[in-house]
């Protein structure tokens, strides 16, 4: 049995049945998919993660099936009701959908109009009628009427009988398999305002009259509609034309032309318009919410890992500022490892709080030797950003706007009063902005990940699924960057592959009662971390100061015999082969391949003896807005603005501009060519140059486009031609709207403008 889903799986991911039988033995015997895909390649094929999990997600689907087909033939032996043919169609079913229409016929059900027909002895006369032979239906109903039994009339026996049809009609699994096809094909989704709805609201505007194919609908407008209906401001359907469908019963039942074949039709008609209808609706709304749910969810776990991988500052010296207007800014200061040296509260209200708060700014950056400035992005950020950027502080310190959703969630968690109990709520959000400059992924992970807000409609979609994708992406992030295991939180080491939250938490306690690690192999040490967890962790723990080089690296220990091997071979030592290329220059790969290591784990040992312990990540970028544009009043359409990527859907990107409002490129305006999806031109987090198209301040819309304009367009073609020259002359790139001989040496730096105080009013507008 387990070959046979083996091999099916193997089809349906275009791999080998070995590839696919040697990973879900290693799954079952409880490694990791990072672990997988990172240090057995020889095992796998090389599979990448995607295709492990692909493998790990299908094996436990295949399973449920097997759950079900147990259960049911188990239910149908214990009735009674099991057939070798039956049996054989049930063993045979591939799908859920498939599986339970065999199943209907036999299901216990609720008392239903063919029950009670069946009740009054009207079967057999359906029985004749269904066979549609030469036959008078209403002379062989006077046959079955029955005070007795209830049936009182030949209209009633008929009718009876046409409910018991219906019924067959219903439970057909060829006319269901149709039916369902029928939906997905020509099925029509409508929604509608409902009447005393109107004027209620403008959320939902754009679905008060809509209708679309159901094949093509979106996710994000199926989820939208969806959530307007739980609301109770729409009222959706998903059905095609009902005569077609009709139709199509008819082909499938009506056998001839007679009396008896009227009846029949009758039946299809009430069956489709009273069961079958409804039964199809019912299941393509959870289609189409299954379908829409793994879309979004895929929007959410792509969005969260490029938050999660974002490039880092690194270890700096941090002022951090949760902003806010009566109740001050809170300002902390952390050291390189992220230690709160300091707190306290600024005031920006009035211009003698403004000189206060200027001279303890000023005074904190000193005293610390602050090399970066954190500001939230929450309400009063772009204030605070102004106010600081007026200091003329040294060139050298940053002023970096963070995004700070979920802050609030992370200072008022378990986790954050432990590491921080002697300090409130205010404090902790401050201390988690600027850790999250130094290194987005380490604190992060300290949140749950749906309140992160990268999602679409992540409180609509499936919960259990979407903790389990985005789960999975946190420890693929984690484990792809690596973990240095002296300074790591308990949260961050639970996500390394075979860790988990309590030997995560021994760790800690380890490394607290005795000190730093000196080695990876020091890990043995500690509590209940068996030799299956160390194989697994191993290679994803980072020992920086050991005295083993290859601890700090991505090297697994399992491997280290090779590398001292190399060393041994070209007569040096492992460091020496990790500071000098010529010596790896020298390395024959082939001569290290044995029965259990190949060229794809060499490869993998060269790549990281050349860069140790590299960190995957991308170098930081700071993102700077306009100045005076703070507020979603301040645009004007056509303006052209600076901004940061923060949530990407299905249908474009939101961008921030710096106004507390992210605004939308659709994705049909994210570039100059056709765009399928907009991870394929943009990022979370990416710094963009975005144009304002429209702005509606009553719905709180910004519409921006990626778009070049024609001059824009004009420019880059003479640069091209331009760059494509010999002489200095000819090479001399053009500047939008500036002729080349009327070129400016652009500023190197602004002086700064006076402050205005944009706290008092920010706050006399509110």
């Amino acid at each position: 049995m387990l070959q046979l889903r083996y091999k099916k799986i193997a089809q349906e991911l275009n791999i080998t049945d070995r590839q696919v039988t040697d990973t879900a033995t290693m799954i079952a015997e409880g490694a990791t998919v990072p672990f997988i895909a990172r240090y057995r390649k020889e095992v796998t094929g090389s599979l990448d993660e995607v295709a492990v999990t692909a493998i790990r997600d299908r094996l436990q689907q295949l399973e449920e099936l097997e759950t079900r087909r147990t259960a049911i033939l188990k239910s149908l032996t214990e009735r009674n009701l099991l057939t070798p043919e039956l049996e054989e169609k049930i063993a045979a079913a591939e799908t859920m959908s498939v599986l339970e229409d065999i199943y209907l016929p036999f299901r216990p059900k609720r008392r239903t109009r063919a029950t009670i027909a069946r009740e009054k002895g009207l079967e057999p006369l359906a029985r004749q009628i269904f066979d549609q032979q030469d036959l008078d239906p209403a002379a062989v109903a006077t046959t079955f009427i029955s005070e007795e039994k209830g049936v009182a009339s030949v209209d009633e026996a008929l009718a009876g009988a046409r409910d018991i049809m219906a019924e067959w009609v219903n439970e057909d699994a060829a006319a269901r398999a149709k039916m369902r096809e029928f939906f997905w094909d020509k099925g029509i989704v409508r929604s509608k305002v409902l009447p005393d709805k109107m004027d209620a609201g403008i959320k939902y505007k754009d679905y008060y009259e809509w209708e679309e194919p159901v094949a093509t609908a979106p996710s994000h407008r199926i989820l939208a509609m969806r959530r307007g209906e739980r609301e109770e401001f729409l009222m959706m359907r998903m059905t095609p034309p009902e005569e077609e469908a009709i139709n199509i019963l008819d082909e499938l039942f009506v056998k001839a032309q007679n009396d008896a074949a009227a009846q029949v039709k009758l039946a299809c008609t009430d069956s489709y318009k009273r069961l079958l209808s409804m039964s199809m609706e019912t299941e393509i709304r959870m289609a189409t919410k299954k379908k829409a749910d793994e879309t979004a969810i895929k929007v959410f776990a792509d969005n969260l890992r490029q938050l999660l991988l974002a490039p880092p500052l690194g270890q700096k010296s941090i002022l951090a500022i949760d902003p806010g207007f009566r109740t001050g800014c809170k300002t902390v200061c952390l050291d390189k490892q992220g230690k709160l040296l300091h707190h306290e509260t600024i005031s920006l209200l009035s211009e003698k709080d403004h000189a206060e708060a200027a001279r303890t700014i000023i005074m904190l950056c000193n005293q610390f030797h602050i090399e970066a400035i954190a500001v939230g992005n929450g309400t009063a950020g772009r204030e605070t950003e102004a106010f600081l950027r007026a200091l003329n502080l040294p060139k050298e310190i940053q002023i970096v706007m963070v995004n700070e959703s979920g802050a609030s969630i992370y200072s008022a968690s378990k986790l954050a009063r432990d590491e921080f109990p002697d300090q409130d709520i205010t404090v902790r959000g401050g201390i988690s902005i600027g850790r999250r400059l130094m290194d987005p992924l380490a604190e992060l992970v300290k949140i749950e990940p749906k309140a992160i807000g990268v999602g679409q409609y992540q409180h609509d979609v499936d919960q259990d699924e979407l903790q389990r994708c985005l789960d999975d992406m946190v420890v693929s992030c984690v484990n792809a960057v690596g973990v240095e295991v002296n300074t790591a939180s308990a949260q961050l080491l639970s996500y390394v592959s075979g860790l988990g939250p309590a030997l995560a938490e021994n760790i800690v306690k380890y490394r607290d009662e005795n000190g730093p690690f000196p080695t990876r192999d020091a890990l043995n040490k500690v509590k209940r971390l068996g030799a299956k967890a160390f194989e697994q962790a191993a290679g994803f723990l980072r020992v920086r100061d050991s005295i083993n080089p290859l601890d700090a690296s991505a090297v697994h220990p399992e491997s280290y015999p090779i590398v001292e091997k190399m060393a041994q071979d070209q007569g040096c030592k492992v460091a020496d082969l990790l500071s000098d290329d010529a010596l790896r220059q020298k390395i024959v790969l082939t001569n290290y391949v044995t029965d259990k290591v190949g060229l794809p784990t060499l490869k993998d040992i060269m790549a990281e003896l050349t860069k140790p312990g590299r960190d995957p990540r991308q170098q930081f970028e700071n993102v700077v807005f306009a100045e005076g544009i703070d507020k979603i009043t301040d645009l004007i359409p056509g303006m052209k603005l600076t901004g940061v990527v923060t949530n990407i859907t299905a249908f474009g990107a939101f961008v921030d501009i710096g106004v507390h409002q992210d605004g939308l490129v659709h994705l049909s305006e994210m570039a100059d060519r056709f765009v399928k999806t907009p991870a394929d031109v943009v990022k979370v987090n990416q710094k963009v140059e975005v144009t304002v198209l429209a702005v509606d301040e009553q719905r709180k819309r910004i519409s921006l486009s990626m778009k070049k304009t024609p001059d824009e367009k004009t420019v880059d073609q003479k640069n091209a031609a331009a760059s494509s020259g010999t002489s200095p002359v000819e090479r001399k790139i053009i500047e939008p709207g500036k002729p080349p001989q009327k070129q400016e040496k652009k500023k190197t730096r602004e002086a700064p403008k006076p402050f205005n105080n944009p706290f008092a009013e920010a706050l006399k507008k509110k």
